[in-house]
């Protein structure tokens, strides 16, 4: 019943939401259990991600800048992290959902192994790497985009394009949908 009254906010509201600043912009931050979102400067400190037993790292920005190349796959090999690499660009046209099944399955995938965690991260730690990690709470957790905004600035300040942001309502529309469809049969 209450995914029938849900109505995904328009895009102006959601910016509204993440105007509420709750967490913080350290160089990462977890922000569900097991799930961080970082900026570069945490995706190169091994050390760091070793001291929090990091096992996975999705980078929402790789190869979109000649720094991102040393946070590849290459990069952890040695310390024996998986990686995930999503060429996305940080502007609005840019057509991040492609990437949404893709991202949220990496993160379930390292959650679901024993003492799994991931980094999600790109250059800021703020839009590519929040879109991505948002699209994962919608899709696997089953929350809404509210929920999931909420959810995830509660731990840090997490600012999406409009582009993106737009990207993540039309996913809301979506599994509000099937998720009503669903409940109807």
């Amino acid at each position: 019943m209450a995914s029938r009254r849900y109505k995904t906010p328009p895009v102006r509201e959601l910016e509204r939401l993440l105007w509420v600043k709750r967490g913080t912009n350290q160089d990462l931050n977890e922000v569900q259990p097991g799930v961080y979102i970082g900026n570069i400067q945490a995706a190169r400190n091994k050390h760091l991600l070793q001291c929090l037993n990091i096992t996975h790292v999705l980078n929402a920005a790789h190869g979109t800048f000649s720094y991102s190349s040393s946070t590849g796959e290459a990069f952890y090999q040695d310390v024996n992290i998986s990686y995930c690499g999503v060429p996305a660009n940080d502007i609005p046209s840019f057509n991040i959902s492609r990437y949404f099944s893709t991202a949220a399955e990496f993160i379930h995938t390292a959650l679901s192994q024993a003492g799994g965690k991931v980094l999600v991260h790109c250059a800021m730690g703020v839009s590519r790497s929040a879109t991505l990690v948002l699209a994962y709470l919608m899709i696997q957790q089953n929350m809404s985009l509210v929920q999931a905004i909420t959810a995830v600035s509660e731990h840090r300040n997490i600012s999406p394009n409009p582009g993106f942001l737009e990207q993540l309502r039309e996913l809301d529309k979506q599994l509000t949908r099937q998720r009503a469809a669903a409940a109807h049969t």
